[in-house]
């Protein structure tokens, strides 16, 4: 049976069975990165962790639209591959002995077809009543505890009940693996089997529901993450020193740039990352809604080594920090381009298929790196852009570069991995630039792109998108938080102006 549209109780139901399941499998850091006034109690700690876990999952459902249940596999060499196999391997060898044992040992059997029974049930939705009557009779527990003791129990009827319910219930996707199970002879394998598809079908379900209830999450995200957030301070009131810490540094360097000019020269089509909304027309005080973006800025060049993440972006912390390394990645690529469209000159540099060809080896070779391995990365790319490049002049009839302009496009290349680098530095206050005009949640894609960066528009827009979404979600839903900090910390004229326009964002 394939899944369909539910009723509304059905999908509170399936709601509540999603945070049953995956509340186990979160990875909360809220709890560690608060600073409790108090020691709470074992009970406490435990209903705030389950609170957590809930606004945890409704934002990752909102926030993350790839966001689905996956299977857990570890690699085959670890060690808890190995000791996943060797208890496995260990119950379902003394359930063979059970069986072969004369007369036969019914015992581990029965926890298994009634933990199979559970299972089974929790697929079932509120509206399936006729169905779960059915299963309750089939899989009657008593009766089949009565014919194991009287040694007339029939597995291989109940094993054959479970496949066709099974048939029934599971995803199109999984009709192949059911029918497979009809194969099985050795009653051990079977039950193994059934156990391992009966998982995957909960995650069909749980994914299926996700789905389907995202666009009501969406519409009651902001005032559910506010009112769970409210519970949690009130337990844990400073819970917000380190969103203090973020705010207080983005207001103090706000301050010292509307003190002096700007380092490097205003970018063509977007002012310089730090002079969005930095001063006020009347005064040198940094106006509150430049504070704020300049610490999500910030997030940006994150070290996590020394610096706390705020916990009021800690939800988001992985999905920024994958966006951080884009960023850093998308500022080594356009350098490179940049440097050996300057070296190679126009007429090569426009050839067909020439800059995509640099674009795949440099991206191949940054792929799944941190920032800390870029030197080692750019040694390869200088050495294949190198090739390529003497590939293409040949396939062209260009000359060939002589040994010296071979070295000087290597050097340059290579020398880009420095963080004094002029062509990094002013590639990455470019991106940082361009991304900044996208923290407005009336930001329009049709920003001019700043010079230097066509060749990278399509990876540029992309992440542009995926950092915009974050931080309007974030901002909509802690911008009161927000306010209160910065009361204490700009004056109260300003404060006046950010809270009329905060409001009117939302």
């Amino acid at each position: 049976m394939s899944f369909t549209s539910s009723s509304a109780t059905d999908s509170v139901f399936a709601f509540r069975s999603i945070l049953k399941i995956l509340e186990k499998k979160s990875l909360i850091n809220f709890l560690s990165a608060a600073s409790p006034p108090r020691v709470l109690s074992m009970a406490e700690l435990l209903e705030t962790a389950q609170e957590v876990s809930k606004m945890t999952i409704a934002h990752e459902i909102v926030v993350n639209r790839d966001f689905k249940l996956q299977e857990v596999n570890f690699s085959p060499n670890s060690l808890e591959s190995r000791v996943k196999e060797t208890l496995h391997k260990a119950f379902w060898d003394s359930l063979k002995e059970q069986l072969s044992a004369s007369p036969p040992d019914y015992t581990h059997v029965i926890q298994l077809l009634q933990e199979i029974k559970e299972t089974i049930l929790s697929l079932l939705l509120p509206r399936h009543s006729r169905l779960r009557g059915q299963i309750e009779e089939a899989l009657d527990m008593e009766l089949i505890r009565q014919e194991a003791e009287h040694g007339a129990l029939d597995i291989p009827n109940l094993t054959m009940y479970i496949l066709g319910t099974m048939a029934m219930l599971c995803a199109p996707v999984r009709d192949e693996e059911v029918q497979r199970l009809r194969g099985v002879t050795d009653p051990v394998q079977l039950l193994r089997e059934i156990f391992r598809v009966l998982d995957l079908m909960k995650m069909d379900m749980v994914n299926f529901t996700i789905q389907s209830l995202r666009p009501h999450l969406q519409d009651h995200s902001v005032q559910y993450e506010q009112k769970k957030f409210q519970e949690l301070l009130a337990k844990l009131p400073n819970s917000l020193d380190h969103t203090t810490e973020w705010l207080h540094k983005a207001a103090a360097e706000v301050s010292a740039s509307s003190w002096s000019s700007p380092s490097h020269p205003e970018v063509h089509g977007s002012p310089a990352p730090l002079s969005l909304g930095a001063v006020s027309r009347s005064s040198s005080t940094p106006s509150p809604m430049s504070v704020l973006n300049q610490g999500y800025m910030n997030l940006l060049r994150w070290e996590p080594a020394i610096e706390k993440y705020p916990e009021t972006l800690l939800m988001d912390q992985a999905r920024l920090q994958e966006v951080q390394l884009q960023v850093n990645q998308l500022t080594i690529l356009a350098a490179v381009l940049l440097v050996s469209s300057s070296v190679c000159g126009s007429a090569l540099f426009s050839s067909p298929g020439f800059v995509d060809r640099l674009k795949r080896v440099t991206k191949a070779l940054l792929e799944g790196l941190p920032h800390t391995r870029f030197r080692e990365a750019l040694l390869d790319i200088s050495n294949h852009v190198h090739q390529e490049v003497s590939e293409s002049l040949l396939q062209l009839g260009y000359p060939a570069f002589t040994s010296d302009k071979s070295a000087s496009l290597k050097g340059q290349i290579r020398s880009i991995a420095e963080d004094d680098n002029a062509v990094r530095s002013v590639i990455e206050q470019r991106i940082h630039s361009f991304l900044s005009l996208h923290l407005s949640p009336s930001a329009q894609n049709s920003h001019s792109l700043p010079k230097g960066l066509a060749p990278i528009q399509e990876e540029l827009l992309e992440v542009s998108h995926r950092f915009g979404s974050v931080i309007h979600h974030n901002r909509q839903v802690y911008g009161p938080y927000y306010l209160a900090i910065l009361k204490k910390v700009l004056p109260r004229s300003l404060m006046f102006c950010y809270n009329c326009t905060l409001i009117s964002n939302y």
